[in-house]
């Protein structure tokens, strides 16, 4: 820290009992007042130094009967008693030594004084002014002066202390900022429930980004100061060009020091009891909720209004860019401004920053506890479809990742993903946020208030293409009907109708053929899909078969096997892909028709075991029979053991 020695005399001044005396030899003349303080002092060195002493010395009337010494008062002083002192110690040439702790109160003490090159050259104005600018040009110094300037308001703001701090702060960060390199946010995703959906804790935020290139560096000394010193800092460096994200980094790193129920095992209530208070008070040490800081929160809690007050002023802080403010920290805003009763303004802002990359979003940080007047449900559903809604209507084409089945379609793949990419790492955002909903909807599902309507309506907002895979609704809506067992059938149905049996995996398919929740209609569908599947798969080997045989429009394989031309249709079916092994490792045709004759057993197997479900379920035989004859299943099995058998 930047000092500056001043004066030659050694220290004449002694504290007795809230009263400073001169130890000279010469007897003292004035008293000036300070508060609480008396400080006995000699007309000569104050006259000579300062021009406001001089007037009231000059001004002072004796009382009448002449008792007494010259009594002044200086209660309104800026800095205090201690600011006095030093300026009076600066009058006697005693050795004070100035710091950046001390110097903006003295400045401010000496304008009060009027002590001026006009009184004596070299005064306490001109050499505060010479130190400042050495303060000014050390970061560290710059920040606790700026500190400092808070005990003097206004005098400080009306010699442009605090403007000409907050300057010199914004210079050398923005400076340090253009030279940092740019890093991406990156997410860590740690738990997954059976359908993919993050559930652990995610890093993803502008403060690791910035941590990472080393940006960082400043959030926490500017963290301590006062909200309005903070805002105007954050303008200053907004105007010398300093990049959003780490505006937004500093704002995230600010507002984690200062609202105790951010974090999302911290409660509001206990937040208030860590600091050792009751909580009802205000910011204490007589700050108001406009110049409360975090520091001052360490020492006495704020009150539920000062708290209120500071985040709907740190939600109309932070950058419109999307993105540099993470959704973790946009959630637990969103969470503290419902606890807090924040304005309906400030939560409308939140849930469109937070709609607007939602794909980034953890399931766990989207429990948002419910929080209203009527709490009916435990999590708040109508803030999470509100959150999707903007979502939506957010989704601009190619720009924000949304894709359309037709862009699908002409790009060759499959929601957004681009040819020769894995689906894990180039997932589309209404893909993710899609499967954030699969997630969501199977976490409030055992919520027994939770209705039907609401349900299907949060369920319905994501476009059923959004889904490559039906497994998570799936296991949402099972999950719904175990909690809801009083749901009429055709309640049932009209749940049911949000599933998609054509896109359920085989693990899926198969709990679903044996589950006594689902209306009969779905399991039949799901059957009915499977046995296209298994049709499809038949066909196929019969017609590897009778290509064997013939010879015609069949080319070798590569593993000895003959497979006909027009395989590749049916190339993309698991099981096609599972029976093509089988092939390659057969040595000879003959062996394959074995083979063959093995999988239709298998398959008559199964469809024995199917029979048998639907009866279960109350189908009638009849119904079976035309479901087999229907699908043309039966015929063609029994069509493949005529030909199987006559080889």
């Amino acid at each position: 820290m930047a000092t500056m020695k001043l004066g030659s005399k050694p220290e004449i001044f002694v504290l007795q009992d809230l009263t400073w005396r001169c130890t000279i030899e010469l007897e003292s003349d004035v008293v000036v007042e300070v508060g609480e303080m008396s400080f006995y002092l000699h007309k000569f060195p104050l006259l000579s130094r300062s021009g406001v002493l001089q007037r009231m010395i000059s001004e002072y009337q004796a009382p009448a009967d002449g008792g007494g010494m010259c009594t002044l008062q200086l209660d309104d002083i800026p800095g205090g008693a201690k600011a006095f002192e030093l300026a009076a110690k600066f009058c006697y040439d005693v050795k004070i030594e100035l710091n950046a702790l001390n110097v903006v109160c003295l400045r401010c003490a000496a304008e009060y004084l009027r002590m001026t090159d006009d009184y004596a050259e070299g005064n306490l104005i001109t050499q505060a002014e010479c130190f400042l600018v050495d303060v000014l040009a050390n970061w560290k110094d710059s920040i606790k002066a700026l500190e400092t300037c808070e005990g003097v308001l206004p005098t400080a703001e009306d010699l442009h202390l605090v403007s000409r701090c907050i300057t010199a702060l914004a210079s050398k960060a923005c400076g340090s900022d253009a030279a940092a390199p740019v890093v991406r946010n990156a997410s860590v995703d740690k738990d997954a429930l059976w359908n993919g959906i993050r559930s652990g804790d995610t890093t993803s935020s502008a403060a690791a980004a910035a941590a990472a290139a080393g940006m960082d560096w400043w959030y926490e000394d500017v963290s301590f100061l006062s909200l309005p010193m903070f805002k105007r800092l954050i303008q200053a460096m907004e105007a010398k060009g300093m990049r959003d994200e780490s505006i937004a980094g500093a704002i995230m790193f600010y507002a984690g020091r200062f609202l105790p129920g951010l974090k999302r095992n911290t409660s509001f209530s206990n937040a208030l009891a860590s600091y050792g208070a009751d909580g009802s008070g205000g910011a204490g040490g007589g700050m108001s909720s406009r110049n409360i800081t975090p520091r001052a929160a360490s020492v006495s809690a704020p009150s539920e209004g000062d708290q209120r007050y500071f985040l709907e002023e740190i939600v109309a802080l932070l950058p419109t860019k999307k993105g540099v403010a993470s959704t973790k920290f946009l959630l637990g805003m969103l969470r503290t401004a419902m606890l807090l009763h924040a304005s309906p303004l400030c939560r409308e802002n939140l849930e469109r920053r937070i709609g607007a990359q939602l794909e980034d979003a953890s399931l766990d940080d989207l429990l948002v506890p419910n929080l209203g007047y009527h709490v009916e449900t435990l999590y708040d559903i109508d803030c999470v479809q509100r959150i999707l809604d903007y979502f939506m209507s957010s989704t601009d084409g190619i720009g924000t990742g949304y894709t359309s089945p037709a862009l699908a379609e002409e790009g060759g793949g499959s929601l957004g993903i681009p040819q020769g990419a894995t689906p894990s790492s180039s997932l589309s955002p209404i893909t993710m946020v899609a499967k954030l909903m699969d997630g969501f909807l199977a976490e409030v599902a055992p919520d027994t208030n939770l209705k039907l309507p609401k349900f299907q309506a949060l369920a319905a907002v994501v476009p059923d293409y959004a889904r490559p895979v039906d497994d998570g609704i799936y296991r949402a809506i099972d999950i719904y009907l175990k909690s809801h067992p009083w749901l009429s059938e055709s309640e049932r149905e009209q749940l049911c109708r949000l599933l998609n049996c054509q896109k359920l995996s085989l693990e899926a398919c198969t709990h679903a053929a044996q589950n006594e929740r689902l209306p009969l209609r779905v399991v039949v569908q799901v059957l009915f899909f499977e046995q296209l599947r298994l049709r499809t798969s038949i066909a196929g080997w019969f017609f590897v078969s009778d290509n064997a045989a013939g010879g015609d429009g069949a080319r070798p394989h590569a593993g000895g096997a003959i497979v006909p031309k027009g395989t590749a249709a049916i190339a993309g079916c698991p099981q096609a892909d599972a029976d093509s092994d089988v092939e390659g490792d057969a040595p000879d045709g003959k062996e394959t028709i074995t083979d063959v004759k093995a999988r239709v057993s298998d398959l008559e197997k199964e469809c024995k075991s199917m029979k048998q479900e639907i009866r279960r379920l109350g189908k009638p035989r009849r119904s079976w029979s035309l479901l087999t004859r229907k699908c043309g299943f039966g015929a063609k099995v029994q069509q493949a053991q005529t030909a199987m058998s006559g080889k």
